[in-house]
């Protein structure tokens, strides 16, 4: 299983390589492509990261309406098996922010520098209970707690998102 997470990681880099190397004006690098960024949290802290491609049509046209640059609709992502995503945490209502669907910004698990980073991730929607009190959650210890309590409700629609980081804890691209 090492095996084969480690040969779709070595995959994964390579075609992130060849789209970065795309992207520069000069072969001795130095420019920079401009690609809006989202703001969430990972491990309670705020990291900024870009929606590159999602495997759904309507998530792939809402994302492209949000940050108003084009997210790539790539079906074949929903094909990666559970073990090589990662999670992002979405939430449908509660308090108001930068979320996809007008509600706080998304919390994600696995940041880099965790063995399980990777920019690929499962859509999680995050529902508040009627009557809990909403707040911000910044972590997947907070979602996973609220969920616990009862006052929220979660479900995965199928859903795969690139979402590679920008800026994280102690690091930056």
């Amino acid at each position: 299983m090492n095996l084969k997470r480690g040969l779709a990681a070595t995959l994964l880099g390579a075609a992130l390589l060849g789209l970065l190397a795309g992207c520069s004006g000069s072969a001795g690098g130095g420019s920079f492509a401009n690609i809006p960024a989202g703001m969430g949290y990972a491990e309670g802290a705020e990291i900024y990261f870009a929606h590159l491609e999602a495997s759904d049509a309507g998530v792939a046209e809402k994302l492209t309406a949000m940050m108003q640059s084009p997210v790539l609709l790539v079906p074949s992502l929903a094909q990666i098996p559970a073990e090589y995503l990662a999670t992002v945490y979405v939430f449908e209502n509660g308090v108001s922010g930068s979320g996809p669907f007008g509600f706080q910004a998304d919390v994600f698990n696995a940041p880099p520098g965790s063995p399980d980073y990777t920019p690929l991730r499962k859509l999680v929607v995050v529902r508040w209970e009627e009557g809990a009190k909403a707040r911000v959650l910044k972590s997947v210890q907070e979602v996973e707690a609220a969920q616990a309590a009862g006052e929220v409700q979660v479900s995965e629609p199928g859903v795969v998102i690139n979402m590679p980081f920008i800026t994280w804890e102690g690091g930056k691209r």
